[in-house]
């Protein structure tokens, strides 16, 4: 096997390592100084290609990418479609989560009917590249993902199926780009119909399909927004597209916050404010309806997630004038789409550290598979939970930011993919080639 030295800009920066099966929060070293007889490389070197292809398949990408550096072969699997194919049926699922610093837009905007992302988008990275933070739960692990082929003036907006969807930030017609950080890759999907201001993203990528809905503050005026309508995109393998053919309005009393949807089977899920309740788009059925939510008059920080094909709610709820303790509970919408049930809840001495910290000031949260992470604005402390585990434990803080200085940190259910076949679909409707 050749050795082989390229000259490569990983796409994974520094890896900073924590874990608490040490003992006082140290990690366990590991003596490899010894030879193994396992390792006999008369033995390795003739197991054949394909068995080879197998195991690296299962390789998660920090040390895919470390591998590349083997030989000139393995530098080569990134760009095999047969190991790519291979890779796309036997990796294993990956419910990692991705974090960028939270980015204060200007809270008024002057509409201009010029091009999406010039010299008017977003100042805070105007001659910067953008960088994001991929944190993976099983190892406890950061690495940093730089974004610099991305233009300047769009924000992340929602993710699945391996890509980020990153919205302009500029009010009109909004541009969304589909980004899959791993490989560097960029897609455009056509502007929207609707000017808008900051929208709420969903976005559902399967194998076959993508689907796009974006919803709410419409453009009435150069100086108004309003909640009015949502318009869809969809393409799939069997040749059906709608390029923001479908359009439906949202109920009348909507008032939602801009930000993301949440995509389970088959329909789009968002918050709705004053008081609180759920609102619900069938993608199929092109309607929207409401779903009433539980503790609407105590909820705190409400947030929308999926986890394992279900929608959960998770939130503060205080309720000072009763003789409940405030906590953070997980409730979970049953089959019939109406009631929910409490899932979990936080345990009371960690409730106390973690209202401490949080001081009424709000957090943020994501779910991914089996683990919820809980981040709290203006400090470095964030929280885990394992639902399968029923394990809460503190996790250790991201080493290429620091708290309250460049910006809170806002995240997405990310899984890390070495190819997304779906993008070739909108090849057809590229503005540029090259």
């Amino acid at each position: 096997m050749e050795a082989f030295h390229p000259t490569i800009t990983f796409p994974f920066s520094n890896t900073f390592n924590t874990t608490s099966r040490g003992h006082g929060g140290i990690a366990e070293n590991i003596n490899t100084s010894s030879p193994s007889p396992w390792m006999n490389s008369r033995i390795w070197s003739k197991l054949p290609h394909r068995l080879l292809d197998r195991v690296i398949a299962f390789l998660p990408p920090p040390a895919f990418f470390r591998a590349r550096c083997v030989c000139k072969r393995w530098y080569a699997l990134l760009f095999s479609n047969a190991f790519l194919e291979l890779y796309l049926q036997v990796s294993p699922r990956r419910h990692w989560f991705l974090f960028f610093k939270h980015k204060r837009l200007k809270s008024s905007y002057i509409y201009r009917n010029n091009n999406i992302g010039g010299s008017h988008g977003d100042n805070n990275r105007a001659g910067t590249d953008c960088e994001g933070y991929l944190f993976d739960p099983y190892e406890l692990a950061w690495y940093r993902l730089s974004f610099a082929l991305l233009p300047s003036g769009f924000s992340p907006a929602s993710s699945s199926g391996g890509l980020i969807c990153w919205v302009s930030d500029q009010a009109g017609p909004k541009t969304l780009i589909l980004c899959n950080p791993i490989v560097g890759s960029l897609t455009q999907l056509p502007p929207t119909l609707r000017s808008r201001l900051f929208p709420s993203i969903g976005l559902s990528v399967s194998p076959s399909s993508i689907d796009v809905t974006v919803a709410g503050d419409d453009l009435i005026s150069p100086y108004a927004v309003k909640n009015l309508t949502a318009e869809s995109f969809h393409i799939d393998g069997g040749g059906f597209f709608s390029l923001w053919g479908t359009n439906s309005s949202l109920p009348k009393v909507c008032n939602f916050k801009s930000g993301q949807m949440v995509h389970v089977q088959g329909k789009f899920y968002c918050m709705n404010y004053s008081p609180f309740s759920v609102l619900a788009y069938d993608v199929a059925a092109n309607n929207w309806w409401e779903i009433k939510a539980p503790m609407k008059r105590h909820l705190r920080s409400p947030t929308l997630v999926e986890s394992r094909g279900k929608l959960l709610l998770v939130a503060a709820a205080d309720k000072s004038k009763l003789k409940v303790p405030n906590s953070l509970r997980l409730w979970g919408l049953q089959a019939c789409g109406t009631t929910w049930i409490e899932m979990e809840r936080m345990p009371g001495q960690l409730y106390v550290q973690f209202a401490e910290l949080e001081n009424g000031n709000g957090f943020h949260c994501v779910v991914h598979g089996e683990f919820l992470t809980i981040m709290i604005p203006g400090s470095d402390k964030a929280l885990l939970f394992d639902m399968c585990r029923k394990r809460w434990q503190w996790i250790p803080p991201c080493p290429y930011v620091h708290a309250g200085i460049v910006g809170d940190l806002h995240g997405l259910a990310y899984e890390p993919q070495l190819a997304t076949p779906v993008t070739g679909l909108l090849d057809p409707f590229q503005p540029f080639t090259g």
